[in-house]
């Protein structure tokens, strides 16, 4: 298990919508990182489904998780994933080796799109 969360969304420092603020703030910053895949704008926030294949980067960054074994669960309530369901659920937390520049990699938990993306991909950064 991970002890980081890559964030290219509403869960980056700064960006956390008022409820979520307090429990965003508690993550430490490492870096900023990437990964492959494409990023596409959902209306109230943007969904990444990865591809390792894609050329396009989605840009985003490293939070390290505090010591606390409900902080997951908090994150999983406001990105709608449920472990036991996860195929009902909008955004799955998967692992993911986040590039790290200039040439390392992280291994990071990432929340994906878990639907058909037919909506305008908004390029290579959420930035």
């Amino acid at each position: 298990m991970s002890d980081y969360l890559f964030a290219y969304g509403t869960l980056r420092p700064g960006f956390a919508p008022k409820e979520m603020a307090p429990t965003v703030a508690k993550l430490r910053v490492v870096r900023e990182g990437f990964v492959y895949g494409n990023l596409y704008d959902l209306g109230t926030c943007p969904g990444a489904m990865l591809d390792p294949t894609s050329a396009k980067k989605i840009f985003g960054i490293v939070l390290e998780l505090p010591d606390d074994p409900d902080f997951l669960r908090r994150l999983d309530e406001y990105e709608e994933f449920d472990p036991a369901l996860p195929q009902q659920s909008p955004f799955i937390r998967v692992p993911c080796a986040v590039e790290i520049p200039p040439g390392g990699t992280l291994q990071c938990w990432i929340y994906v799109y878990n639907r058909n993306a037919r909506r305008n991909s908004t390029g290579t950064s959420a930035q």
